[in-house]
């Protein structure tokens, strides 16, 4: 941050452009000394003595800068850029924790820019990326992951990313988080204490107790991370990728699957020659499925360099959907790709099921037995569409959403501080039965408890705020 957290910041809180609305967000300590030189209530009322939380009527005027005008001078007439519904939110209850106003005026770019360059002209600063969040945390309104959860809840792209971004904005995953962090700096206590007290012939906590409680602890700390691959998949997305030979309808299946004319589609092998990729949602889930150009074996250098970012996909894919030909009998082609061990857990697709079809499931189990499932469908005909969606889904998220019990780790900064965290528990264990060192066990505890601390932010450093709330836009 470049500029003080004690500075009056302002900035556009809504997409720019044109719109029906606009709304600008003023925060600070002198948040409404600002303000009331720019927004004046139709009732006369002053900006400090309007009710929080309660919507006005007021003119938006340019500011009247007085500096450099004669002793005396008549002061000029303000001129009024627009009307607008003005909120006044004091602190601490705001979001940013600060005295906030919040001015929604008509949202055309010229009003929009007048107003903004007012505000900068009588004494506010153009707020920094994400740092109306980032003074809610510092401000005690948010911890971090939730802050964190304002981007997810930004950028969720299905309900199911949405439901998950509002479950770690409300707090549980940080409960849960502290209930734990709370269970290690209690046992690293009584550690501390046996330390420093070893001669006075006190027990502070026993063996069995502490075994006891480090078990219940990696276990719930091994849901967390297990949690976190769904949860990543959740936030982010999964790549699935359509792999075959040439011709067997991949590009077909992926017009089919989001229900457009995305990819072009002809009976000539190695139509398509670079990696296309679309983003759809799969039973709430958020995919990103890439058709990629057919595997074969080819002399057009232009086809071969499809083939190699093919091969790059694959390799990248959370999951590779194998097309075959359901109407033509296995070639070559088919049965190397196969009989690869890339391809365990893929989801065998035999395509054009309304054909009469030339090999059996058999033939697939022989080759492939480690596969992900077998799903017969017809691209063309919109044949069984929804049990291959259905199967894709469950083999990203294995154990299911509503299965799952507790918190989902949706975010890879979690997950790591979770597995580093896990990694102590693990080790103060180990140290515990082989009735190693109190200081050894102390270590351990303290680099768990601490790796946890930073997922709330109660143990943190600039360096992670700074790559954290980059991330936001402006007037977020």
């Amino acid at each position: 941050m470049h500029g003080a957290l004690d500075d009056t910041i302002c900035a556009l809180a809504t997409p720019p452009g044109e719109g029906g609305i606009g709304v600008i967000r003023v925060s600070g300590l002198h948040a409404l000394d600002v303000a009331s030189q720019l927004i004046l209530p139709r009732s006369g009322t002053l900006l400090h003595q309007l009710v929080s939380h309660k919507m006005t009527i007021a003119d938006v005027c340019a500011p009247v800068l007085t500096a450099g005008m004669a002793h005396g001078e008549q002061v000029p007439a303000r001129s009024v850029i627009d009307e607008a519904l003005v909120v006044v939110m004091k602190g601490p209850h705001s979001y940013t924790g600060e005295d906030v106003v919040e001015v929604q005026c008509h949202g055309g770019p010229v009003v929009l820019d007048q107003l903004c360059r007012g505000l900068l002209a009588v004494g506010a600063r153009l707020a920094e990326p994400g740092e109306f969040t980032r003074r809610a945390f510092m401000n005690g309104r948010l911890d971090l992951a939730q802050a964190e959860a304002v981007l997810d809840t930004i950028r969720a792209k299905t309900a199911r990313c949405l439901t998950a971004a509002q479950s770690q904005r409300r707090g549980e995953l940080s409960r849960e988080v502290e209930l734990i962090r709370s269970d290690l700096v209690t046992a690293l206590a009584h550690i501390e204490a046996a330390l420093d007290f070893g001669d006075e012939d006190i027990t502070f906590v026993g063996k069995a107790e502490l075994l006891w409680l480090l078990d219940a602890t990696r276990l719930k700390l091994r849901r967390l991370v297990e949690s976190g691959k769904e949860g990543r998949i959740l936030r982010e997305g999964a790549v699935v990728a359509i792999l075959g030979r040439p011709n067997v309808g991949k590009s077909s299946l992926l017009n089919a699957l989001l229900r457009s004319d995305r990819a072009i589609v002809t009976p000539i092998p190695g139509t398509t020659r670079d990696v296309l990729e679309e983003f759809l949602s799969i039973e709430g889930i958020p995919v990103r499925l890439v058709d990629t150009a057919g595997i074969r074996q080819t002399d057009d250098p232009v086809e071969a360099e499809g083939i190699r970012r093919s091969r790059l996909a694959w390799h990248d894919a959370d999951l590779a959907l194998i097309l075959l030909d359901g109407s033509e009998a296995l070639t070559d082609q088919d049965r190397l790709l196969l009989s690869s061990g890339e391809i365990a857990g893929a989801i065998l697709v035999m395509n054009k099921s309304d054909l009469p079809r030339q090999f059996s499931r058999a033939d697939l189990e022989a080759l492939c037995p480690d596969h992900g499932g077998i799903i017969e469908i017809s691209a063309t005909m919109r044949l069984g569409l929804d049990e291959l969606r259905g199967a894709i889904r469950r083999r990203l998220m294995a154990s299911g959403l509503e299965s799952r019990e507790g918190v989902l780790v949706t975010n890879l900064r979690h997950a790591d501080a979770c597995a580093r965290a896990l990694s102590g528990v693990e080790q103060a264990h180990q140290s515990v039965a082989a009735d190693r060192a109190g200081e050894l066990i102390a270590v351990d505890l303290r680099i768990a408890a601490d790796a946890l601390g930073e997922i709330t932010g109660v143990i943190t450093t600039d360096d992670i705020l700074e790559r954290i709330f980059s991330e936001f836009c402006i007037g977020k």
